[in-house]
């Protein structure tokens, strides 16, 4: 069979097993989560082995270790992926919520039912992860989706989504639900961008290069995060001791990630305090700096930062890091540079942190906390489906009820329009 007639048929099943879908209990769908949970927990075996061989070709291909290190799946990953599968299961069910109703002069009482989005594609690379939190959020939000992993992660990916597909099997709810394209040929992707009749959305997982791709090819609507350029501004009023604690946990807990500190803003009245002890520690854990003129002044031997390296997502052990004036300049530089992710202030004034709050328009903004908690699993979602930096449809991590929409419903008693 042709690639292009192999993914009409799959999104074909994914419309039909959406419609399906829509109408199963919660009960059925938690059921389904709670049995997946089970057998990644059982199949581990099995999955770290068929994710040794990705690993395995991985090194033949020289992979970055930041690629490496999402790629892995190791115990404590699996048991992860596991709790996650239960916490969506005890999760309230966003389908059929109903919410502000109201009464109209003509007597038409007015409401606004949640209901799924449909078939959903998502298009990822590295993370197979992501197979497991993509369907996971997928099934309990009532929408089929149509998984695209990358080829490094192939072998893995297939393991998980046919562990995955049993439990359907199981609890009556067609396998169609969770399907994964079984190639790795790039026209799939292609071929699917164009199924505007049979997939309502696409959500990308990636490289920049990799969403700008499946914008540039889509025909159907697509929620984009481009990348994680975070930053973290030390206000003058901050604790330093909290300061270094957040920063080295922000930089150097997971930096392969996007919600991992890439630019540091130092307030220019506590740069001389805070600098040279938090650059030994940055140091120490192996970090690359590179800052502006006046960093450089306090932390002498570091290279100078080019414009290009506030632009830039590292997903590595580098950092850029600029001494600011006042949080007016940490605002304008964040304002500028950055990706519309995540942005952290730590300060002990209450009237910055309320104007960081209010005047960074990033999707996430924290105070006195770590841009790692960015992050689906971290603020109680269950899992993401992705952080969006696209403010339609949803901004920010995607959870259960932005993967649905509402409609409207009315109750009337015969009603006419006069």
């Amino acid at each position: 069979m042709e690639i292009r007639d192999r993914i009409l048929e799959i999104a074909k099943n994914a419309h039909r097993a959406a419609a399906a879908l829509s109408k199963v209990s919660s009960d059925r769908k938690n059921r389904a989560l709670l049995e997946m949970a089970d057998a990644l927990i059982r199949q581990r075996d099995f999955l770290m082995a068929e994710n040794a061989r990705d690993l395995d070709l991985a090194g033949k291909a020289s992979m970055p270790a930041a690629m490496v290190d999402r790629l892995m799946l190791k115990e404590p990953t699996i048991q992860a992926m596991s709790r996650g599968l239960a916490e969506v299961a005890a999760l309230p069910d966003p389908v059929g919520e109903v919410s502000s109703m109201w009464r109209r002069p003509n007597g038409l009482l007015v409401g606004r039912m949640r209901i799924p989005l449909g078939v959903i594609g998502i298009i990822y690379e590295s993370r197979p992860n992501v197979t497991v939190d993509a369907a996971a959020l997928c099934l309990k939000s009532g929408n089929a989706v149509i998984l695209r992993g990358g080829s490094e992660a192939f072998h893995s990916n297939v393991a998980l989504a046919g562990i995955l597909q049993e439990p359907l099997k199981k609890n009556g709810i067609l396998e169609a639900a969770i399907q994964l394209i079984p190639v790795t040929d790039r026209d799939a992707v292609y071929e699917l961008l164009q199924l505007e009749q049979y997939v309502d959305l696409i959500i990308p997982r990636g490289g920049e290069d990799l969403i700008r791709a499946v914008v540039s090819q889509s025909k159907i609507p697509v929620i984009k995060h481009y990348k994680g350029v975070c930053h973290i501004f030390v206000d003058e009023t901050a604790d330093l001791e909290m300061a270094y604690k957040i920063c080295m946990n922000a930089k150097t807990q997971r930096p392969g990630v996007c919600n991992a500190m890439e630019t540091l803003l130092v307030h220019e009245a506590i740069a001389k305090r805070f600098l040279p002890d938090m650059s030994e520690r940055f140091s120490q854990a192996g970090v690359r700096m590179r800052g502006c003129s006046k960093t450089i002044k306090v932390i002498p031997g570091l290279p100078e930062a080019t414009e290009q390296d506030w632009y830039e997502e590292y997903l590595d052990l580098i950092l850029s890091i600029r001494i600011v004036e006042t949080i007016d300049e940490a605002i304008a530089h964040i304002a500028k540079y950055g990706s519309l992710h995540t942005e952290s202030i730590i300060t002990r004034d209450y009237t910055n942190a309320q104007r960081f709050l209010n005047e960074v328009n990033s999707s996430t903004v924290l105070v006195n906390a770590s841009t790692r908690f960015s992050d689906g699993f971290e603020l109680g979602l269950g899992a993401e489906i992705g952080i969006s930096t696209t403010k339609l449809h949803a901004f920010g991590p995607m959870g259960l009820k932005e993967l649905t929409t509402t409609k409207f419903i009315i109750y009337g008693d015969g009603q006419v329009r006069a």
